[in-house]
């Protein structure tokens, strides 16, 4: 056999395979589809449709009457135990009179009106007196009270003390620790004597008064000038 013999031969032989196969889907195909109408036909024939049952009503007695109140399930009761709080009151005794509290007096409205003024005090000015420097004195410190500060004051202007006379005559020398209270302005308002010289020359005098002329610049505290207590040295020697 050719070639060519071989090729006419397999052609022929798929298009009759395909052919077949064809036909055969097309069998399985109907038989399935028969079936299926088969059963829904079947199904259908045999169900017979469920009649509802006639109620014919005369009166209203045959009608369906709801629950009474009675027939409904009662609510099961809660019992609560109430918090009574039984009043405690003594038994009253009788106490001697000397014990006894004595009757007060209330005043009624009349009364009460009597006490107030005849007319209402409208200017408080002329009436009011204030010693501003007193007021003033209180709110500066002592001269042992510390008072925290961020700058110490400063001495701008020192003023020499006078030399006692009866120091000089008798030629002696001392020296006098002095306090003295700087306000915010830097001014003296106080000297006081913190250790004194011993020699009873007239140096104590002659430093408050010296001190009393200094200007000082103020210390500040919290960024503000405030009042504080200096202590300071003043020496007294002969040239």
């Amino acid at each position: 056999m050719s070639t060519r013999s071989l090729l006419l031969g397999s052609l022929e032989l798929k298009q009759t395979y395909q052919r077949n196969m064809a036909i055969g889907f097309g069998i399985s195909g109907g038989v399935h589809i028969l079936v299926i109408l088969s059963v829904l036909l079947f199904s259908s024939l045999s169900s017979k449709p469920v009649k509802a049952p006639e109620i014919i009503i005369k009166s209203k007695a045959d009608l369906i009457a709801p629950p009474s109140l009675s027939q409904q399930i009662a609510q099961p009761k809660v019992l609560l135990e109430e918090h009574q709080v039984r009043p405690n009151v003594g038994v009253p005794r009788p106490v001697p009179d000397e014990e006894a509290p004595q009757q007060q007096e209330v005043a009624n409205q009349n009364q009460l009106q009597q006490l107030a003024p005849a007319t209402p005090i409208e200017n408080l000015e002329g009436d009011i007196k204030m010693d501003v420097n007193k007021v003033a004195d209180e709110l500066l410190p002592t001269p042992d009270q510390f008072v925290p500060v961020e700058v110490q004051p400063v001495q701008v202007a020192e003023v020499q003390p006078a030399y006692p006379d009866i120091a000089r005559r008798a030629g002696i020398e001392g020296s006098v620790w002095v306090k003295a209270l700087v306000n915010k302005e830097g001014k003296v308002l106080d000297v006081i004597i913190a250790k004194s010289s011993g020699a009873n020359a007239g140096f104590e005098e002659a430093a408050i008064a010296a001190a009393k002329q200094t200007v000082w610049k103020p210390a500040i505290a919290n960024g503000q000038p405030i009042a504080v207590w200096v202590t300071y040295k003043v020496e007294f020697k002969l040239k």
